[in-house]
């Protein structure tokens, strides 16, 4: 697949070498390396939905270390995080905002999906890194009643 996340993030990864940038080198041979334990899980390639998720895996991970190193009182280490959080987001679509995930919602609602089971197993797959499935949860909750 022609200009696939996956070479980009391969192409990137050795411009980053080159360049000596320590902190993109860091970040993408980190997720290329979860991108090959990936598919050494599934047993095959990942599609770019499956790269997708990883990248939107490790944002979560470093939102989650600089949260818990701010809580620690380490604002440096966080901000490091949070360096590397900003470099993984440059791969994935911009972010949703409220307004578009309610309007997911009722599309779905409005589908047939009528608990929030449903439409939550509809609406992960094209919010997934793009939005907070717990905000995205409380929006379903509030567009059912």
């Amino acid at each position: 697949m022609k200009g696939s996340l996956k070479e980009k993030l391969r192409s990137d990864l050795n411009e980053a070498r080159r360049a000596r940038d320590k902190v993109r080198t860091l970040v993408l041979s980190t997720t290329l390396a979860e991108l090959r334990n990936g598919e050494i899980e599934t047993g095959g390639a990942l599609d770019e939905d499956g790269v997708r998720m990883v990248v939107a895996r490790a944002i979560k991970q470093r939102q989650d270390a600089a949260a818990q190193m701010e809580a620690g009182g380490r604002e440096d280490l966080a901000a490091r995080e949070r360096e590397q959080e900003q470099v993984l987001k440059g791969y994935l679509p911009p972010d949703l905002g409220a307004e578009d995930v309610r309007g997911m919602v009722r599309e779905l609602i409005d589908g047939g999906a009528g608990h929030i089971g449903a439409v939550m197993a509809g609406l992960m797959p094209r919010i997934r890194g793009r939005f907070d499935g717990r905000a995205a949860s409380a929006i379903v909750r509030e567009e059912l009643g």
